[in-house]
């Protein structure tokens, strides 16, 4: 009778029940991470394929009407709700499915989407010659191409989509050397004409002001005015002729537009194309999407901005945690007498890790932005008053904010990494006549670098993601610029910037547009999720070399 419960004591005493629960946690673990990833990415990657055009007939009561668009998703619902919603229904059944539809056309229909039940659909097929038209204003446009205007004459081909791509090409062009000269040439000149109306009232300020200064000033004013007008001509030519062409699209109401080509982005027939044209035009959207920058209140175009100021903050962080988490640590372990003192210290460290981030982001803008801010603005800036430059949210405060905010993790994975340090390495480093300085700089801390790119790992891990300290200390819903020019001093610390983060908070719960948002949010928060992985791979390999090389010097 006792000899099983003695098996199964035997069992459990040997810790394998343990063993097993514990992979069985694992397990579980690693299957909803995957899952939650697999969700994003299917949701997320689904959005850049070149979904076909639906043509249907609808027909509400005596009403008939024709609808284009694209299928989003369908659904089943109650017929009780449809009802309470003032929709009548021909059915008497219980559950009635609906389809949620992109029917585009903004401007002409007021909304992206529309609700179509399944049993209004009269008939639907897919013609090979609707077109899907990218705008760069109100989203996309559906439709049939019905002929090409040039300076307001009507052309005569045969092959009008072919003679349309052609002339949409030239367009394209013409656009971005508009954008090189508005981007790069005006706006260097105009940062210099700003550079020296400051520098004209700083001298203006000052007790004697220069005659020959303010002279020169002068002078350099009127060639770049002159530089101005003479970019400002060419971007006036080139948007001459961009104007020359657009296309005439008949809609699903029958409804003609007149679709400017300046205001195309690109045109494409997706009943038409083939699975390879499909990829390619898929990957190139993906291609857009990392590299363009934002449209249409963030529910169109790109998210470069947001990867770009994500990675540089993360980077600035980095340079800001590591020195002073390293040196804190170093102090505490090696200089600092073991007492009551330290070891209040080292609670009040631990303490800081659990603070709720939202506070991090208060004293940064109480104490970074307004105090010290201020401060630098008061003493070097006094002639920008009273538009702050320091003084005011920006890269360099969001930066060191997250360095106070991950300090703690840096100096706590340090000090453990100080501590499996044998004493017998330093004894014998000093025995060997090595000064303490000597011994910390050549041998301790070299072999306590792995601990230091772990505390690094885990500070990049907790700062790429952080949000809410940032929206108060200078992240924003769209910069005019990158905070990394060339500008000088090329590298703008004072700049707001883009967030990858705030981008999903902001498109996904401030947008006027659900619908068109929702994918952009799972794309989005993808990309966030590669850009914290790959910054991790980076520290992680890193810190494996420096492990293996110091490994080889052990054995040594």
């Amino acid at each position: 009778m006792n000899k099983p419960v003695t098996q199964l004591q035997n069992w459990f005493d040997s810790g394998e029940p343990w063993v097993w629960l514990n992979a069985a946690a694992v397990s579980l673990s690693l299957m909803m991470v995957f899952g939650l990833l697999s969700l994003i990415a299917y949701n997320g990657l689904g959005y850049f394929w070149p979904a076909d055009l639906m043509e249907a007939e609808l027909i509400d009561g005596e009403q008939r009407t024709i609808i284009i668009g694209e299928i989003r998703e369908t659904e089943t619902v109650l017929a009780q709700q449809i009802r309470e919603a003032g929709i009548q229904l021909s059915t008497q059944e219980e559950w009635v499915r609906r389809i949620l539809l992109k029917q585009g056309n903004r401007d002409v229909y007021g909304q992206d989407f529309r609700w179509v039940l399944e049993q209004n659909i009269v008939s639907k097929h897919y013609p090979g010659d609707l077109l899907a038209i990218e705008r760069r204003e109100w989203g996309k446009l559906y439709g049939r191409l019905v002929n090409i205007k040039n300076k307001g004459l009507l052309i005569k081909t045969e092959a009008l989509y072919l003679e349309m791509q052609s002339r949409l090409t030239q367009t394209r062009q013409l656009y971005k050397e508009v954008n090189e000269l508005l981007k790069q040439d005006i706006g260097l000149v105009n940062s210099r004409l700003e550079k020296l109306r400051l520098k004209e009232k700083r001298i203006q300020l000052g007790t004697n002001p220069l005659a020959s200064s303010l002279l020169k000033i002068e002078e350099e004013r009127q060639l770049l005015n002159q530089q101005f007008n003479q970019y400002q001509t060419e971007v006036q030519a080139l948007y001459e002729k961009m104007s020359f062409d657009s296309i005439l699209v008949q809609i699903a109401s029958g409804q003609i537009i007149e679709v400017p080509m300046e205001n195309i982005i690109q045109v494409i027939k997706p009943n038409s194309m083939s699975i390879l044209e499909k990829l390619g035009y898929y990957f190139h959207r993906i291609g857009l999407f990392i590299s363009e920058d934002p449209r249409e209140a963030n529910t169109e175009g790109g998210i470069f901005p947001a990867i770009f100021g994500t990675v540089l903050m993360v980077i600035l962080m980095s340079i800001m945690v590591m020195p002073l988490g390293v040196i804190t640590a170093v102090y505490l372990h090696e200089y600092a007498h073991q007492g009551v003192m330290v070891r209040i210290i080292r609670i009040a460290v631990n303490n800081l890790a659990g603070v709720p981030s939202i506070v991090y982001g208060v004293f940064g803008l109480g104490f970074f932005v307004y105090f010290i801010g201020g401060s630098i603005d008061d003493l070097f800036y006094p002639e920008v008053s009273p538009a702050p430059v320091f003084g005011t949210p920006g890269l360099l405060w969001a930066s060191m904010t997250l360095a106070l905010l991950t300090l703690p993790v840096v100096i706590v994975t340090t000090e453990e990494g100080l501590s499996r340090i044998p004493l017998s390495i330093r004894e014998g480093s000093l025995a060997l006549g090595a000064t303490k300085i000597e011994t910390l700089w050549h041998t301790v801390l070299p072999m306590v670098s792995p601990a230091m790119m772990t505390g690094l790992i885990l500070a990049v891990a907790r700062a790429a993601g952080e949000v809410a300290p940032l929206m108060l200390v200078g992240v924003v819903k769209l910069a005019p610029a990158l905070a990394l020019d060339g500008d000088y001093p090329f590298l703008h610390l004072d700049r707001k910037f883009m967030h990858l983060g705030f981008h999903i908070y902001d498109v996904g719960f401030q947008s006027p547009n659900v619908e068109a948002a929702t994918p952009l949010v799972y794309a989005t928060a993808l990309l966030l999720v590669l850009v914290i992985i790959i910054l991790n791979l980076t520290a992680i390999i890193i810190r494996n070399r420096m492990r293996e090389k110091y490994k080889e010097l052990e054995s040594h």
